[in-house]
């Protein structure tokens, strides 16, 4: 039974999910990070909120981890490469709060619009200040989405309902889909230029980091109201406190910030300046719905394989699983075949579908292989980190799939590059379950990959199968099964033989000594 640990807190919901779904669970909260290194490498699963840091140090403590689920939509907190690195799954939730958090940042447009929170003070301080808090309508302002996604839509939405106009900025939105949510798309400096109200809607990466740069600040136009609801560090904090300062910006509401808890602040005090503790998801119903949504994904990784809003593997469906779930395997073996028998530096691999297996997705049978490939050179390879070694390493990988159905209803076909030329090895499967391998360097050869092998490339010529049986017995090597493939008759031929037991050097060297053999190399699956 897999075994999860619960280190943040989290709605009960989760707990039980788990344990309805065959999982064993713990809820440890509040441990030092010194206490979870501890404890973790009990663990194939880890759930978390955004007070566990799962460092690079806590995953070298985490010897059995799998998956790592984060009931939100931040992973700041996650040291994605390392886990990558280590082969371990890490996923959020990215819809649990997406209407939370999207009415957050509404909410804290009305507040600038209408200096709700200091009218408020005023008032309960038992003053009557009137004329001092003249507000703006959204009615008819432009407001900016910097972020059109998941939140950012919804965003839109509700303001287009307040009859605002909407523009917006985001590299991955089409056409189609700005056209669908009735948003105009444009460049960043344009909507700098033209937005009333400004709100970010974008993950924190290394393109995003203080995309509102105080030369970008500069850029707005003169009275602009700011709204962050996303992540600290997507604005330049100094610049904005100046632009404040200084009239140009109108007002900023701030729910994140670079460094949080954030308990003392420069812009704290600074007039129209509106500042929440982090509360974008902080609603009954997001908690609830993030702490099931994260169970659900934990507990589906680990019990059927489904992979869902990963965000360093191909997500896979609970559905998708069963049915992907032998062309894995074969693929796996096909990897591992071609990594065992391919010579000298790969500099390129290509993964070719066809058939049935050209209307899967594609992308797990690709990081299959590369796992296959991979492991043999290192046991601790999967299909999380195989893609990620095989960037680090440059490795060209291409994927192709082919409409057309050939000699089988399905068919996984794996070539590498290598010094000597490209290398072909492919494969399908029968009855749709059983992995079997069908062509091998370009000559047919059906043969199932299991266990111990033997693989001879060999001149095809009266009694040599006679000479390599002889051979084997006399050192006590039984042969399980045989497969015989060859160019033409007389030409060269590839046996591949599943033998009970590794043959070892000793035995290779005899079997090389052989006439006719080319190749003689000792295989395992």
């Amino acid at each position: 039974m897999p075994k999860v640990l619960i280190s943040d807190k989290m709605d009960p919901k989760a707990a039980q999910i788990f344990r309805e779904r065959g999982v064993e669970v713990d809820e440890i909260t509040g441990k030092t990070p010194e206490e979870l290194k501890a404890i973790i490498g009990n663990y194939d699963g880890l759930a978390i909120r955004s007070s566990t840091k799962v460092t690079k140090d806590i995953l070298e403590h985490a010897t059995n981890l799998k998956v790592i689920g984060r009931a939100g939509i931040g992973v700041d907190n996650v040291d994605i490469p390392a886990a990558s690195a280590k082969g371990v799954v890490v996923m959020n939730t990215p819809f649990g709060n997406s209407i939370t958090t999207a009415e957050h940042a509404i909410a804290l447009m009305f507040a600038l619009a209408r200096q709700l929170p200091e009218a408020d003070v005023s008032t309960q301080a038992g003053k009557w200040e009137k004329n001092r808090f003249m507000g703006v309508e959204l009615t008819g302002k432009t407001l900016g989405l910097i972020g059109a996604g998941n939140i950012g839509s919804i965003v839109a939405d509700r303001a287009i309902g307040l009859r605002m106009r909407v523009i917006a900025y985001d590299p991955f939105l089409t056409p189609e889909r700005a056209l669908e949510m009735g948003v105009e798309k444009m460049t960043l400096d344009d909507l700098l230029l033209r937005a009333d109200f400004i709100t970010l809607h974008t993950p924190l990466t290394d393109q995003t980091r203080n995309i509102l740069s105080r030369e970008n600040l500069a850029k707005t136009k003169k009275g602009v109201r700011i709204i962050n609801c996303a992540r600290g560090g997507l604005i330049d904090e100094a610049a904005l406190k100046d632009g404040l300062d200084s009239g140009h910006i109108g007002g900023a509401a701030l729910d994140v910030f670079v460094q949080e808890p954030a308990k003392e602040h420069p812009l704290f005090g600074t007039p129209n300046f509106v500042a929440t503790p982090h509360l974008g998801a902080s609603t009954t119903e997001a908690q609830v719905n993030v702490a099931i949504q994260v169970a659900e994904q934990l507990a589906d990784y680990l019990v059927t394989g489904g992979v869902t809003n990963a965000l360093n593997v191909p997500s896979l469906s609970a559905e998708e699983a069963p049915r992907l779930k032998p062309y894995m395997a074969l693929a796996e073996k096909l990897g591992g075949l071609v990594g065992q028998l391919a010579h000298g530096e790969l500099t390129s691999i290509a993964i070719e579908v066809e058939g049935a297996a050209a209307e899967l997705n594609q992308k797990p049978i690709t990081s299959a292989v590369l796992a296959g490939l991979m492991r043999v050179h290192s046991d601790t390879v999967n299909m999380v980190n195989a893609p990620f070694l095989a960037k680090e390493r440059g490795l060209d990988v291409r994927e192709v799939r082919h409409d057309r159905e050939g000699d089988y209803h399905t068919l996984v076909r794996v070539t590498v590059g290598t010094q000597a030329g490209d290398r072909s090895v492919a494969g399908t499967l029968f009855g749709n379950a059983a992995p079997r391998l069908v062509e091998l360097f370009g000559i047919k050869v059906e043969a199932d990959l299991a266990g111990h092998m033997l693989y001879i490339v060999n001149e095809d010529a009266p009694g040599f199968i006679g000479r390599l049986g002889t051979t084997l017995g006399e050192a006590g090597v039984n042969i399980g099964t045989f497969h015989l493939g060859r160019r033409s008759a007389g030409g060269e031929a590839i046996l591949l033989l599943s033998v009970d037991e590794a043959v070892d050097e000793a035995l290779l060297a005899k079997v090389r000594a052989l006439p006719g053999v080319k190749t003689a190399m000792a295989l395992g699956f």
